[in-house]
This record gives C-alpha cells, structure tokens and sequence, in this order.
C-alpha cells in the first residue's frame, strides 16, 4: 500500500525563520552574534543547506528558553521524512515485512 504524500518535509530552518526570528524580529545577524556562532551558519540553517546540529540545538534551546529536544527532534523528523521519500520504492522492494504467524 502506498501512500500519497501531500506537503514535502519542512526544514528546521523554515520553522526557525517563520516562527522564532520574523514574529520576534531578530536577525539572522544578531541570532549568530547572540549563539556566538558564523553568520554563515545561521544563514546556511535557514536556507536549508545545512541541518541542526547538537551544538546549535543546545544554543538555540538556551537562547530561546525551550528544550533542546524540540529542535533535535524537528531535524530528525525533517531527515526522516527525506530518507521515506528518497527510499520508499526500493524499501518496498528490498525490504521483507515480518509477520508473527511466520515465526510459529
């Protein structure tokens, strides 16, 4: 059975810009000033080139008053989705379902 995707995966990046950095009006400047990290990776995180790290999910969990967990999980869930994609078909095909009435 195969099911229809409707939205694509939304990057940590996108939800990083649209929910915390717009609505609170902080630059992508002064968000890397503030973590103490490279402009570049900041820009790189929300352009989607680059994921959410541990280091930078703990940064952005202390800046922001949040649990680290919330961003190690929007980027784990964000790869998942990538990988389910990208992998569906051959999965279906290399990959044997176990059933419990096959072990008896």
């Amino acid at each position: 059975m195969t099911e229809k995707k409707l939205l694509a995966p939304i990057h940590p990046g996108e939800i990083l810009l649209e929910e915390f950095l717009k609505p609170m009006e902080i630059s992508q400047e002064r968000l890397a000033e503030d973590l103490n990290v490279p402009i570049e990776q900041i820009k790189e995180i929300i352009e989607e080139k680059r994921g959410i790290t541990a280091d930078i999910a703990l940064r952005l969990s202390r800046y922001f008053g949040m649990s680290e967990r919330f961003w190690m999980n929007l980027q784990t869930r964000y790869d998942i989705e990538v990988e389910k994609d990208r992998l569906r078909e051959r999965l279906e095909k290399e990959v044997k379902v176990y059933a419990a009435s096959q072990a008896l």
